[in-house]
Protein backbone atom coordinates (compact mmCIF):
# COMPACT_ATOMS: atom_id res chain seq x y z
CA UNK A 1 0.00 0.00 0.00
CA UNK A 2 0.64 3.20 -0.97
CA UNK A 3 2.70 5.78 1.89
CA UNK A 4 -0.33 8.11 1.18
CA UNK A 5 -3.74 7.96 -0.61
CA UNK A 6 -3.20 9.97 -4.23
CA UNK A 7 -5.31 10.62 -6.75
CA UNK A 8 -5.18 11.10 -10.75
CA UNK A 9 -4.94 14.53 -11.44
CA UNK A 10 -8.27 14.46 -13.64
CA UNK A 11 -10.58 14.23 -10.95
CA UNK A 12 -10.31 18.39 -11.12
CA UNK A 13 -13.93 19.74 -11.41
CA UNK A 14 -14.52 20.42 -15.21
CA UNK A 15 -16.17 24.22 -15.57
CA UNK A 16 -18.91 25.21 -17.96
CA UNK A 17 -18.36 25.31 -21.54
CA UNK A 18 -19.76 27.39 -24.00
CA UNK A 19 -19.94 26.23 -27.84
CA UNK A 20 -21.02 29.37 -30.26
CA UNK A 21 -22.22 28.55 -33.84
CA UNK A 22 -25.11 29.79 -35.87
CA UNK A 23 -27.17 31.90 -33.92
CA UNK A 24 -27.32 28.91 -31.22
CA UNK A 25 -25.51 28.60 -28.23
CA UNK A 26 -24.86 25.05 -26.22
CA UNK A 27 -23.77 25.03 -22.73
CA UNK A 28 -22.85 21.61 -20.56
CA UNK A 29 -22.03 21.69 -17.26
CA UNK A 30 -20.56 19.20 -14.85
CA UNK A 31 -21.90 19.24 -11.16
CA UNK A 32 -19.22 20.90 -9.36
CA UNK A 33 -18.73 19.07 -5.34
CA UNK A 34 -19.71 21.55 -2.50
CA UNK A 35 -16.48 22.14 -0.43
CA UNK A 36 -17.29 22.28 3.53
CA UNK A 37 -14.65 23.63 6.19
CA UNK A 38 -15.40 21.97 9.71
CA UNK A 39 -13.38 24.07 12.31
CA UNK A 40 -12.54 23.73 16.00
CA UNK A 41 -11.15 26.23 17.96
CA UNK A 42 -8.07 25.02 19.98
CA UNK A 43 -7.95 21.62 19.17
CA UNK A 44 -4.94 19.09 19.74
CA UNK A 45 -5.12 15.70 18.61
CA UNK A 46 -7.17 14.45 21.24
CA UNK A 47 -9.42 12.00 19.72
CA UNK A 48 -10.06 8.66 19.39
CA UNK A 49 -9.23 7.91 16.20
CA UNK A 50 -5.79 9.47 16.85
CA UNK A 51 -5.83 7.34 19.88
CA UNK A 52 -5.99 9.03 22.63
CA UNK A 53 -7.63 6.86 25.54
CA UNK A 54 -11.17 7.09 27.58
CA UNK A 55 -12.30 9.84 25.29
CA UNK A 56 -15.28 8.86 22.78
CA UNK A 57 -15.88 10.79 19.24
CA UNK A 58 -17.87 8.54 17.09
CA UNK A 59 -18.89 10.49 14.34
CA UNK A 60 -15.37 11.87 14.11
CA UNK A 61 -14.36 8.29 14.41
CA UNK A 62 -16.75 7.74 11.63
CA UNK A 63 -15.82 10.14 9.33
CA UNK A 64 -12.11 9.09 9.52
CA UNK A 65 -13.55 5.93 8.41
CA UNK A 66 -15.11 7.19 5.57
CA UNK A 67 -12.34 9.45 4.38
CA UNK A 68 -8.47 10.19 4.93
CA UNK A 69 -6.85 10.90 8.41
CA UNK A 70 -4.19 12.86 8.02
CA UNK A 71 -1.13 12.67 11.04
CA UNK A 72 0.79 15.58 11.02
CA UNK A 73 -1.06 18.12 10.09
CA UNK A 74 0.21 21.81 11.76
CA UNK A 75 -0.44 25.45 11.78
CA UNK A 76 1.68 28.05 11.38
CA UNK A 77 1.06 29.63 14.31
CA UNK A 78 -0.21 28.66 17.90
CA UNK A 79 -2.57 31.30 17.98
CA UNK A 80 -6.15 31.59 16.31
CA UNK A 81 -5.94 35.43 14.55
CA UNK A 82 -2.74 34.12 12.95
CA UNK A 83 -3.62 30.97 11.94
CA UNK A 84 -6.58 31.78 10.38
CA UNK A 85 -5.43 34.63 8.39
CA UNK A 86 -2.78 31.96 7.18
CA UNK A 87 -5.63 29.77 6.09
CA UNK A 88 -7.78 32.55 4.49
CA UNK A 89 -5.09 33.62 2.12
CA UNK A 90 -2.77 30.32 1.98
CA UNK A 91 -0.43 33.09 2.91
CA UNK A 92 2.52 33.15 6.24
CA UNK A 93 1.19 35.51 8.25
CA UNK A 94 4.97 36.85 8.43
CA UNK A 95 4.36 37.97 4.59
CA UNK A 96 1.06 39.71 4.75
CA UNK A 97 1.47 41.83 8.24
CA UNK A 98 -0.79 39.22 9.86
CA UNK A 99 1.54 37.75 12.72
CA UNK A 100 1.14 39.92 15.84
CA UNK A 101 -2.35 38.81 17.88
CA UNK A 102 -4.49 41.57 19.14
CA UNK A 103 -3.79 44.47 16.77
CA UNK A 104 -5.73 47.60 16.37
CA UNK A 105 -4.94 49.37 13.05
CA UNK A 106 -5.01 46.34 10.96
CA UNK A 107 -4.26 46.99 7.26
CA UNK A 108 -6.05 46.14 4.53
CA UNK A 109 -3.90 42.92 2.72
CA UNK A 110 -2.02 43.94 -0.03
CA UNK A 111 -3.53 44.88 -3.00
CA UNK A 112 -2.18 41.46 -4.94
CA UNK A 113 -3.59 38.85 -2.09
CA UNK A 114 -6.72 37.88 -2.43
CA UNK A 115 -9.02 35.85 0.59
CA UNK A 116 -9.62 32.47 -0.97
CA UNK A 117 -13.48 33.43 -0.97
CA UNK A 118 -13.27 35.81 -3.43
CA UNK A 119 -11.69 33.33 -5.83
CA UNK A 120 -14.52 30.85 -5.12
CA UNK A 121 -17.50 33.90 -5.47
CA UNK A 122 -15.77 34.62 -8.29
CA UNK A 123 -16.40 31.31 -10.19
CA UNK A 124 -20.00 30.98 -9.15
CA UNK A 125 -19.57 29.08 -5.54
CA UNK A 126 -21.67 30.49 -2.86
CA UNK A 127 -19.18 31.30 -0.05
CA UNK A 128 -20.54 30.76 4.24
CA UNK A 129 -19.20 31.41 7.66
CA UNK A 130 -21.72 29.93 10.37
CA UNK A 131 -22.39 28.20 13.45
CA UNK A 132 -23.77 24.95 14.64
CA UNK A 133 -26.54 25.97 16.56
CA UNK A 134 -27.63 29.42 15.00
CA UNK A 135 -27.38 29.80 10.69
CA UNK A 136 -28.82 33.26 10.77
CA UNK A 137 -25.24 34.84 12.90
CA UNK A 138 -21.89 34.63 10.99
CA UNK A 139 -19.20 32.54 12.56
CA UNK A 140 -15.37 33.33 13.58
CA UNK A 141 -13.12 34.68 11.18
CA UNK A 142 -10.49 36.89 13.38
CA UNK A 143 -8.59 37.32 10.59
CA UNK A 144 -5.47 40.37 11.40
CA UNK A 145 -6.39 42.23 7.91
CA UNK A 146 -8.94 44.68 7.76
CA UNK A 147 -12.22 43.21 6.62
CA UNK A 148 -15.70 43.07 7.15
CA UNK A 149 -17.20 39.84 7.30
CA UNK A 150 -20.15 40.95 4.80
CA UNK A 151 -17.44 41.67 1.75
CA UNK A 152 -15.63 38.42 2.50
CA UNK A 153 -18.96 35.86 2.99
CA UNK A 154 -22.28 35.56 0.84
CA UNK A 155 -23.67 34.50 4.08
CA UNK A 156 -23.77 32.75 7.20
CA UNK A 157 -25.17 29.24 5.99
CA UNK A 158 -25.13 27.37 2.48
CA UNK A 159 -29.00 27.56 2.44
CA UNK A 160 -28.99 30.98 1.22
CA UNK A 161 -27.21 30.10 -1.86
CA UNK A 162 -29.56 29.87 -5.34
CA UNK A 163 -30.77 26.10 -5.90
CA UNK A 164 -27.92 23.72 -7.84
CA UNK A 165 -24.83 26.33 -6.89
CA UNK A 166 -22.24 24.92 -5.10
CA UNK A 167 -21.14 26.20 -1.80
CA UNK A 168 -17.84 26.43 0.11
CA UNK A 169 -19.05 26.97 3.54
CA UNK A 170 -17.10 27.21 6.50
CA UNK A 171 -18.77 26.10 10.05
CA UNK A 172 -16.95 27.22 12.83
CA UNK A 173 -16.85 25.17 16.67
CA UNK A 174 -16.17 27.43 19.07
CA UNK A 175 -14.74 25.02 21.63
CA UNK A 176 -12.36 23.27 22.64
CA UNK A 177 -11.63 27.09 23.13
CA UNK A 178 -11.70 27.74 27.21
CA UNK A 179 -14.21 27.74 29.60
CA UNK A 180 -14.10 23.91 28.94
CA UNK A 181 -17.46 22.20 29.30
CA UNK A 182 -18.31 19.39 31.58
CA UNK A 183 -20.08 16.73 29.55
CA UNK A 184 -22.83 14.76 31.56
CA UNK A 185 -23.46 12.40 29.00
CA UNK A 186 -20.02 10.76 28.76
CA UNK A 187 -18.16 11.77 31.77
CA UNK A 188 -14.33 10.99 32.25
CA UNK A 189 -12.88 9.86 34.92
CA UNK A 190 -9.63 12.32 36.04
CA UNK A 191 -7.78 9.60 37.30
CA UNK A 192 -7.65 7.65 34.21
CA UNK A 193 -6.45 10.74 31.69
CA UNK A 194 -3.02 10.60 30.46
CA UNK A 195 -1.22 13.86 31.60
CA UNK A 196 1.75 15.05 29.50
CA UNK A 197 5.14 14.69 31.52
CA UNK A 198 5.73 18.67 31.40
CA UNK A 199 2.89 19.11 33.51
CA UNK A 200 2.67 17.85 37.43
CA UNK A 201 0.49 15.14 38.20
CA UNK A 202 -1.83 17.16 40.02
CA UNK A 203 -5.90 16.66 41.10
CA UNK A 204 -6.03 20.14 39.31
CA UNK A 205 -4.26 19.10 36.02
CA UNK A 206 -6.08 16.02 35.66
CA UNK A 207 -9.69 17.35 36.59
CA UNK A 208 -8.64 20.21 34.03
CA UNK A 209 -7.44 17.65 31.41
CA UNK A 210 -10.20 15.37 31.99
CA UNK A 211 -12.87 18.78 31.49
CA UNK A 212 -10.46 19.61 27.76
CA UNK A 213 -11.58 15.69 27.17
CA UNK A 214 -15.17 16.12 27.59
CA UNK A 215 -15.31 19.69 26.06
CA UNK A 216 -13.75 18.10 22.67
CA UNK A 217 -16.84 14.89 23.53
CA UNK A 218 -18.98 18.19 23.21
CA UNK A 219 -17.53 18.94 19.63
CA UNK A 220 -18.32 15.42 17.96
CA UNK A 221 -21.68 15.55 18.74
CA UNK A 222 -21.64 18.90 16.80
CA UNK A 223 -19.86 17.42 14.41
CA UNK A 224 -22.20 14.56 13.95
CA UNK A 225 -25.00 17.35 13.98
CA UNK A 226 -23.48 18.79 10.67
CA UNK A 227 -23.14 15.15 8.92
CA UNK A 228 -26.29 14.73 9.74
CA UNK A 229 -27.88 17.79 8.18
CA UNK A 230 -25.68 16.73 5.08
CA UNK A 231 -27.02 13.70 4.61
CA UNK A 232 -30.89 14.48 5.31
CA UNK A 233 -30.53 17.22 2.71
CA UNK A 234 -29.04 14.99 0.13
CA UNK A 235 -25.61 16.60 0.30
CA UNK A 236 -23.11 14.35 1.90
CA UNK A 237 -22.04 12.46 -1.25
CA UNK A 238 -21.52 15.60 -3.41
CA UNK A 239 -19.76 17.87 -0.23
CA UNK A 240 -15.92 16.99 0.16
CA UNK A 241 -15.66 17.49 4.26
CA UNK A 242 -12.80 18.93 5.88
CA UNK A 243 -12.09 18.97 10.05
CA UNK A 244 -9.26 20.09 11.64
CA UNK A 245 -8.40 22.51 14.64
CA UNK A 246 -7.11 26.75 13.94
CA UNK A 247 -4.51 25.68 16.57
CA UNK A 248 -3.28 22.80 19.09
CA UNK A 249 -4.48 22.57 22.77
CA UNK A 250 -5.38 24.96 25.19
CA UNK A 251 -3.25 24.62 27.54
CA UNK A 252 0.11 25.98 29.39
CA UNK A 253 2.96 24.63 26.99
CA UNK A 254 0.36 24.21 24.04
CA UNK A 255 -1.14 27.33 22.86
CA UNK A 256 1.05 30.65 21.76
CA UNK A 257 3.94 27.79 21.56
CA UNK A 258 5.40 25.85 18.81
CA UNK A 259 5.98 22.80 20.41
CA UNK A 260 3.73 19.64 19.27
CA UNK A 261 0.97 20.25 21.65
CA UNK A 262 0.74 23.90 20.22
CA UNK A 263 1.06 23.44 16.32
CA UNK A 264 -0.13 19.82 15.66
CA UNK A 265 -3.77 19.52 15.16
CA UNK A 266 -6.29 16.79 13.45
CA UNK A 267 -6.99 16.94 9.75
CA UNK A 268 -10.00 14.29 8.78
CA UNK A 269 -10.90 14.73 4.71
CA UNK A 270 -13.87 13.00 3.38
CA UNK A 271 -14.30 12.82 -0.38
CA UNK A 272 -16.57 10.33 -2.02
CA UNK A 273 -15.52 8.62 -5.05
CA UNK A 274 -12.41 10.61 -4.48
CA UNK A 275 -9.86 9.81 -1.24
CA UNK A 276 -10.18 6.21 -0.46
CA UNK A 277 -12.09 5.05 2.55
CA UNK A 278 -10.29 4.15 6.02
CA UNK A 279 -6.78 5.57 5.08
CA UNK A 280 -3.70 7.12 6.61
CA UNK A 281 -1.45 9.64 5.17
CA UNK A 282 1.97 10.59 7.17
CA UNK A 283 2.81 13.41 5.17
CA UNK A 284 3.58 16.80 6.08
CA UNK A 285 1.12 19.56 6.04
CA UNK A 286 0.72 23.19 6.94
CA UNK A 287 -2.66 24.37 7.39
CA UNK A 288 -1.06 27.19 4.72
CA UNK A 289 -2.00 24.31 2.47
CA UNK A 290 -5.77 23.90 2.89
CA UNK A 291 -6.25 26.87 1.03
CA UNK A 292 -4.75 25.43 -1.69
CA UNK A 293 -6.36 22.19 -1.90
CA UNK A 294 -9.98 23.50 -1.85
CA UNK A 295 -9.31 25.50 -5.22
CA UNK A 296 -8.00 22.79 -6.62
CA UNK A 297 -10.92 20.58 -5.35
CA UNK A 298 -13.14 23.53 -7.26
CA UNK A 299 -10.48 23.58 -10.07
CA UNK A 300 -9.58 27.03 -9.70
CA UNK A 301 -6.08 27.88 -10.73
CA UNK A 302 -3.71 28.53 -8.06
CA UNK A 303 -2.80 32.00 -7.63
CA UNK A 304 1.29 31.88 -8.03
CA UNK A 305 1.65 34.26 -4.69
CA UNK A 306 0.20 31.35 -2.26
CA UNK A 307 2.54 29.43 -0.27
CA UNK A 308 0.28 26.47 -0.16
CA UNK A 309 0.58 23.72 -1.76
CA UNK A 310 -1.81 21.17 -2.80
CA UNK A 311 -1.33 17.86 -0.65
CA UNK A 312 -4.63 15.63 -2.57
CA UNK A 313 -2.59 14.22 -5.41
CA UNK A 314 1.22 13.28 -6.73
CA UNK A 315 2.74 16.82 -5.87
CA UNK A 316 6.11 16.61 -4.53
CA UNK A 317 5.84 16.60 -0.32
CA UNK A 318 6.79 19.05 2.08
CA UNK A 319 10.67 18.11 3.82
CA UNK A 320 9.84 20.86 6.10
CA UNK A 321 6.68 22.93 7.93
CA UNK A 322 7.73 26.36 9.16
CA UNK A 323 5.99 27.91 12.54
CA UNK A 324 5.98 31.90 14.12
CA UNK A 325 5.06 33.18 16.74
CA UNK A 326 5.22 37.11 17.79
CA UNK A 327 3.21 39.09 19.99
CA UNK A 328 -0.02 37.17 21.41
CA UNK A 329 -2.13 40.05 23.22
CA UNK A 330 0.10 41.89 25.33
CA UNK A 331 3.15 39.26 25.60
CA UNK A 332 5.79 40.71 23.45
CA UNK A 333 7.81 37.89 21.79
CA UNK A 334 9.09 36.45 18.59
CA UNK A 335 9.79 32.40 17.99
CA UNK A 336 10.67 31.03 14.52
CA UNK A 337 10.48 26.81 14.23
CA UNK A 338 11.09 24.36 11.60
CA UNK A 339 10.11 20.93 11.69
CA UNK A 340 10.93 17.43 9.82
CA UNK A 341 9.64 14.50 9.82
CA UNK A 342 12.05 13.73 13.07
CA UNK A 343 12.91 17.17 14.42
CA UNK A 344 12.10 20.47 15.24
CA UNK A 345 14.08 23.02 15.83
CA UNK A 346 13.21 26.31 17.37
CA UNK A 347 15.07 29.60 17.62
CA UNK A 348 14.12 32.05 20.23
CA UNK A 349 14.44 35.35 19.15
CA UNK A 350 14.53 37.06 22.86
CA UNK A 351 15.85 34.80 25.27
CA UNK A 352 16.15 36.81 27.96
CA UNK A 353 12.23 36.70 28.40
CA UNK A 354 10.55 33.93 30.46
CA UNK A 355 8.68 31.36 29.00
CA UNK A 356 5.78 32.22 31.08
CA UNK A 357 5.82 36.15 31.20
CA UNK A 358 2.91 37.90 31.95
CA UNK A 359 -0.10 36.84 30.09
CA UNK A 360 -3.27 38.11 31.80
CA UNK A 361 -5.81 35.77 29.40
CA UNK A 362 -3.73 32.80 30.55
CA UNK A 363 -4.08 33.51 34.02
CA UNK A 364 -7.91 34.16 34.05
CA UNK A 365 -8.12 31.04 31.93
CA UNK A 366 -5.51 28.16 33.00
CA UNK A 367 -5.71 26.62 36.60
CA UNK A 368 -2.68 24.66 35.90
CA UNK A 369 -0.23 27.52 35.21
CA UNK A 370 -1.28 28.74 38.68
CA UNK A 371 -0.54 25.32 40.12
CA UNK A 372 2.91 25.44 38.40
CA UNK A 373 3.97 28.67 39.62
CA UNK A 374 2.94 27.90 43.44
CA UNK A 375 4.65 24.27 42.48
CA UNK A 376 7.84 26.18 41.26
CA UNK A 377 8.09 28.44 44.43
CA UNK A 378 7.85 25.52 46.39
CA UNK A 379 10.23 23.49 44.49
CA UNK A 380 7.97 20.64 43.98
CA UNK A 381 8.46 20.27 39.93
CA UNK A 382 10.24 18.13 38.13
CA UNK A 383 13.21 19.46 36.21
CA UNK A 384 11.70 19.00 33.00
CA UNK A 385 8.23 20.52 34.70
CA UNK A 386 10.66 23.33 36.28
CA UNK A 387 12.51 24.36 32.59
CA UNK A 388 9.51 25.90 31.43
CA UNK A 389 8.91 28.29 34.66
CA UNK A 390 12.79 29.41 33.68
CA UNK A 391 13.58 33.04 33.65
CA UNK A 392 15.66 32.43 30.86
CA UNK A 393 15.24 30.43 27.58
CA UNK A 394 18.01 28.98 25.28
CA UNK A 395 18.57 31.07 22.05
CA UNK A 396 18.33 27.43 19.95
CA UNK A 397 16.02 24.52 20.74
CA UNK A 398 16.47 21.18 18.64
CA UNK A 399 14.16 18.28 19.44
CA UNK A 400 14.34 14.21 18.50
CA UNK A 401 10.71 13.66 18.14
CA UNK A 402 10.81 10.34 17.69
CA UNK A 403 13.17 9.28 20.63
CA UNK A 404 11.63 12.23 22.35
CA UNK A 405 8.01 12.98 21.60
CA UNK A 406 7.22 15.44 24.54
CA UNK A 407 10.24 17.70 23.57
CA UNK A 408 12.01 17.19 26.61
CA UNK A 409 15.73 16.57 25.75
CA UNK A 410 17.09 19.98 24.13
CA UNK A 411 19.74 18.97 22.10
CA UNK A 412 20.94 22.27 21.01
CA UNK A 413 24.27 22.24 22.63
CA UNK A 414 24.83 18.35 22.11
CA UNK A 415 27.81 17.38 20.44
CA UNK A 416 26.67 14.28 18.68
CA UNK A 417 23.26 16.93 17.07
CA UNK A 418 25.87 19.48 15.02
CA UNK A 419 24.97 18.83 11.96
CA UNK A 420 21.31 18.11 12.34
CA UNK A 421 21.06 21.51 13.97
CA UNK A 422 22.64 23.33 11.59
CA UNK A 423 20.73 21.60 9.33
CA UNK A 424 17.78 23.37 10.66
CA UNK A 425 19.34 26.38 11.37
CA UNK A 426 20.27 27.14 8.32
CA UNK A 427 16.56 25.91 6.64
CA UNK A 428 14.84 28.03 8.96
CA UNK A 429 17.46 30.99 7.60
CA UNK A 430 16.68 30.43 3.96
CA UNK A 431 12.63 30.36 4.75
CA UNK A 432 13.08 33.24 6.76
CA UNK A 433 15.02 35.61 4.02
CA UNK A 434 12.11 34.58 1.68
CA UNK A 435 9.24 34.44 3.91
CA UNK A 436 9.94 36.75 6.88
CA UNK A 437 9.15 40.54 6.16
CA UNK A 438 7.68 41.82 9.39
CA UNK A 439 8.84 44.84 11.06
CA UNK A 440 10.50 44.89 14.77
CA UNK A 441 9.94 46.10 16.77
CA UNK A 442 6.57 46.91 16.66
CA UNK A 443 4.61 50.18 16.85
CA UNK A 444 4.53 50.84 20.28
CA UNK A 445 0.59 51.60 20.16
CA UNK A 446 -0.20 48.15 19.14
CA UNK A 447 1.51 47.15 22.19
CA UNK A 448 0.15 49.61 24.31
CA UNK A 449 -3.39 49.15 22.98
CA UNK A 450 -3.06 45.40 24.03
CA UNK A 451 -1.99 45.44 27.17
CA UNK A 452 -4.68 48.10 28.09
CA UNK A 453 -7.29 45.70 26.23
CA UNK A 454 -5.91 42.89 28.08
CA UNK A 455 -6.33 44.72 31.45
CA UNK A 456 -9.58 45.72 30.81
CA UNK A 457 -11.13 42.35 30.55
CA UNK A 458 -9.20 40.73 33.05
CA UNK A 459 -10.51 42.63 35.91
CA UNK A 460 -14.22 42.41 33.98
CA UNK A 461 -13.63 38.44 34.10
CA UNK A 462 -12.24 38.63 37.58
CA UNK A 463 -15.53 40.65 38.63
CA UNK A 464 -17.65 38.32 37.18
CA UNK A 465 -15.88 35.65 38.78
CA UNK A 466 -16.54 37.61 42.03
CA UNK A 467 -12.69 37.70 42.84
CA UNK A 468 -10.09 40.50 43.25
CA UNK A 469 -8.05 40.99 39.87
CA UNK A 470 -4.89 41.43 42.36
CA UNK A 471 -5.68 37.96 44.41
CA UNK A 472 -2.60 35.85 45.37
CA UNK A 473 -1.25 32.81 43.47
CA UNK A 474 -2.29 31.19 47.03
CA UNK A 475 -5.88 32.08 46.63
CA UNK A 476 -6.44 31.97 43.07
CA UNK A 477 -5.91 28.25 43.04
CA UNK A 478 -8.22 27.69 46.41
CA UNK A 479 -10.87 29.34 43.90
CA UNK A 480 -9.92 26.68 41.45
CA UNK A 481 -10.13 24.25 43.45
CA UNK A 482 -13.90 24.76 44.19
CA UNK A 483 -14.31 25.79 40.81
CA UNK A 484 -13.11 22.09 39.72
CA UNK A 485 -15.08 20.32 42.59
CA UNK A 486 -11.95 19.07 43.87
Amino acid sequence: MKHCVNLLANTVIVASVFVWGTGCKEKKVLERPNILWIMADDLGTDLACYGTPEIQTPNLDRLATEGTRYTNMFTVAAVSSVSRSAMITGMYPVSINCHQHRTQYKSPLPDSIKPITEYFRNTGYYVSNGTVKDRTKFGKTDYNFAHSVEELYDGPDWAGRKEGQPFFAQIQISYPHRPFIHDTVHPINPNKVLIPPFYPDHPVTRKDWALYLETIQVVDRQVGLILDRLEKEGLLENTVVFFFGDQGQPHVRAKQFMYEEGTHTPLIVRWPGKLKPNTVCNDLISNVDLSAQVLAIAGIALPSYMHGKEFINDAPKREYLFSMRDRRDETVDRIRAVRSTRYRYIRNFCPDLPYTQPNLYKKFNYPVLTLMRLMHCERTLSKEQDIFMSDIRPVEELYDLVKDPFELNNLAADSGSVAIKNKMSSTLDDWLQKYDVAVYPEDEREVEYAKILMKTNFEKWMQQKGLDPSISDENFLKWWYHKLSL
